[in-house]
């Protein structure tokens, strides 16, 4: 089955009429478009939107918020169901940390939890950073689980109940109900991966563990189920997946299987069999995920004749702007607003407002980026956070150690976005580091031992699993680079650019294919994923963007340097605190004796967002009008 999707009007005449939900938003660009094509059972996918859900204010293809969404969902919804079929919306966690519209408020999320209520999500689950923190699993189960009823599930996650002193599940385990347009019976479930960094308030129960327990294996070997719906905060291409799809499979031979992932930021789609397949929707707003499936069974009907013919799957990945959602829900800056989408963006405008996100403390100079530059590069914001940053700012007074000088390290991981030229916002403090955590020190070791601690961390990880086998070293990394098989990496490389380049002239004029633009040249840098499908999953056709792997954690050196041939006997080990476990492991393996009683806040503790924000006051001025 497929939903007409042609469009008489040109994208050009489109994007003239696109403007922005929020103020200080750029407006979206044209671009070619490829359609979406509809089927029997329809999705819409978000997944580690971080807070973002007042859209990227300095990125004109990601610029729509959380109403907007609110108001396309809107359409799309009217569009199946003229249709006759079904959609639903999904997401898969980590919604918590990493904007300031969530981390500037007293308390986080004050104004969070009520935007993001607003939207009729059928199925979500938890994220690993709603779990860091006793508040933040408390507001899912006070706040979240109730707000989404029962939509909530949480099939492998326990927390702490005050109120009992309890443990007990975070939500429903599990979840079967049927779809109102098509009759389609699914059975749902929602999982996190097998997460350890969560604060004791909260158990994560193995998914391999989960999947023997009685209520699973009952809910798996029902027959009258249609589609088995797997929701996760969980990399597709992971061993709990593998695992969720033969305890399934091993029952089910045949009932097709849609599985819906996250947590490693990337956009991809991942074939397990003919009947079962994966979506994974990309980070922080960027991306709408869409998904179909044809050929299902209907509440029963015809089984015999539809278990012989295999489901057709399709996905597409939206650019999250106006653009966009004008073209695929056929509607225009008039038609398209809805008021519960305009009042939720006005409550983000509101929220904004009230924490002065946009008050400006410096200006970059330049681009600075997470992954489009080498290491070390001068564009690199680990060059700039290592040269500059950190020495500037962390060569404070240690009390009984004054006099020492400082190895410094930072795992990549806790910078989460790149910096661009021009206002450095007091929303940027966040996007661009948003972690609460301090910094410590170990004083006094010998420099012969702390030297070597950076490369234990950045090539040891199957050496420190051997001591700890929890401690998994691809956390300390940017999240991106955690899938194995990184198929999107917001671009290809420039050994696959004149594969990219054919495969653009032929897609310029496909069918579907909405084409203004004629040329690579007047493509805008974005996303050009290649998946299990291909590379006509995106929905907007981009120039590509490098991707440069980073090392696990950087280090700085303060009161010495020692390229020039002079090191020091001894040297204060000065960390942000959430690598301790790691550093801690790293210097036992190279032969010292510490432990977490031996650490100490370091200028107070002071955060790696207060230590950015602080430098850019002082060395980012803005040039006067």
């Amino acid at each position: 089955m497929t939903m007409a999707a042609s469009l008489v009007s040109l994208a050009l005449a489109l994007a003239a009429s696109a403007h922005a939900a929020q103020p200080s938003a750029p407006s979206p660009k044209a671009a070619p478009l490829r359609n979406l094509q509809w089927g029997q059972l329809n999705f819409l996918h978000t997944t580690d939107t971080h807070g973002w859900h007042g859209g990227h204010l300095q990125e004109p293809s990601y610029s729509a918020d959380w109403g907007d969404y609110i108001s396309f969902a809107h359409h799309m919804h009217q569009m199946a169901d003229k249709e006759g079929v079904d959609l639903l919306l999904i997401d898969t966690g980590d919604r918590v940390e990493g904007n300031g519209l969530y981390d500037s408020s007293k308390p986080k999320g004050k104004y969070t939890f009520d935007i993001f209520k607003q939207q009729d999500i059928d199925v979500l689950c938890s994220g690993n950073h709603e779990l860091y923190k006793q508040s933040s699993s408390e507001n899912e189960f006070y706040k979240s689980v109730p707000n989404f009823k029962g939509n909530y599930l949480a099939s492998n996650i326990d927390i702490h109940n005050p109120d009992t002193d309890k443990f007990e599940p975070l939500a429903r385990r599990w979840r079967k109900f049927t779809t109102k347009n098509q009759g389609i019976r699914v059975t749902a479930f929602g999982f996190l991966f097998n997460f350890q960094g969560n604060y004791n308030n909260t158990r994560v129960q193995p998914v391999q563990d989960t999947i023997k327990e009685k209520w699973f294996q009952d809910a798996i070997r029902d027959k009258e189920t249609d589609l088995f719906l797997v929701v996760g905060h969980v990399a597709i291409r992971s061993e709990e997946y593998d695992a969720l799809f033969s305890a399934i499979r091993g029952e089910q031979w045949d009932t097709p299987i849609q599985f819906f992932g996250g947590h490693t930021h990337i956009r991809d789609y991942k074939k397990y069999d003919k009947k079962s397949v994966a979506l994974e929707s990309g980070r922080y707003m960027e991306t709408i995920g869409f998904m179909s499936i044809d050929g299902l069974n209907t509440g029963g009907k015809n089984k015999s004749s539809v278990a012989r013919a295999n489901p057709t799957f399709h996905r597409r990945y939206i650019d999250n702007n106006l653009f966009s959602f004008y073209h695929h829900s056929q509607t225009n800056s008039t038609s398209f607003p809805t008021e519960r989408g305009t009042n939720v963006t006005k409550a983000i405008t509101s929220a904004r407002s009230a924490m002065n996100l946009d008050d400006t403390l410096g200006c970059a100079p330049q681009d600075f980026w997470i992954s489009r530059a080498r290491v070390n590069d001068s564009s690199s914001i680990f060059q700039w956070l290592g040269n500059k940053v950190i020495p500037d700012q962390l060569n404070g007074d240690t009390g009984s150690t004054k006099s020492n000088p400082k190895l410094v390290i930072s795992n990549t991981g806790a910078m989460r976005f790149d910096i661009f030229k021009g206002p450095f916002t007091k929303d940027s403090e966040f996007l661009v580091s948003p972690f609460t955590s301090g910094f410590r020190y170990i004083k006094d070791v010998d420099y012969s031992v702390a030297s070597r601690v950076l490369d234990v961390l950045n090539s040891g990880d199957q050496m420190l699993k051997n001591l700890d086998p929890k401690l998994d070293t691809t956390m300390l990394s940017p999240p991106e680079q955690l899938s194995v098989t990184v198929k999107d990496t917001r671009s290809l490389d420039s050994n696959s650019l004149s594969q990219w380049k054919h495969s653009l002239e032929s897609a310029l004029h496909a069918d579907g294919l909405q084409s203004p633009l004629s040329k690579p040249s007047d493509l805008t840098p974005g996303y050009t994923t290649v998946d299990d499908d291909g590379d006509q999953g995106d929905d907007t056709l981009h120039s590509p963007i490098s991707f440069y792997r980073v090392p696990n954690c950087i280090q700085s050196s303060i009161g010495f340097d020692p390229k020039n041939g002079t090191t020091p006997e001894k040297v204060d080990v000065v960390y942000n605190a959430f690598v301790e476990p790691w550093i801690i492991l790293a210097l036992k393996f190279l032969g010292g004796s510490y432990e977490a009683k031996d650490t100490l806040d370091y200028m107070g503790g002071v955060t790696q967002t207060k230590v950015i924000a602080d430098w850019v006051k002082k060395n980012w001025p803005c040039e006067k009008d």
